[in-house]
């Protein structure tokens, strides 16, 4: 078996989202936090990344969601930033 850049690059998007969840565990990090979002839809992206040259249909669709939410996470937080701005 020989280990690629999109190996790696897999390997550390999952690690960000692990660690990322362990954080959010034991109450060091907010799920409102913009870093949560940002930093969970970056891990994403890079399984994903991994995931067109490996392909696994089931992890493919796990992590496109995982990125969609972590998106939707980012647009809550503008928005009530915005929100707030007017205010």
């Amino acid at each position: 078996m020989s280990y690629r850049w999109y190996d790696l690059a897999g390997n550390v998007g999952v690690a960000l989202i692990v660690v990322l969840y362990l954080l959010l565990q034991l109450g060091r990090l907010r799920g409102t936090d913009l870093s949560f979002s940002l930093l969970n839809a970056l891990g994403a992206a890079l399984v994903l990344i991994s995931l067109l040259f490996d392909w696994n249909l089931s992890a493919f669709l796990m992590e496109a969601f995982w990125l969609l939410i972590s998106l939707v996470g980012v647009a809550r937080y503008a928005r009530a930033r915005r929100d707030v701005q007017r205010a």
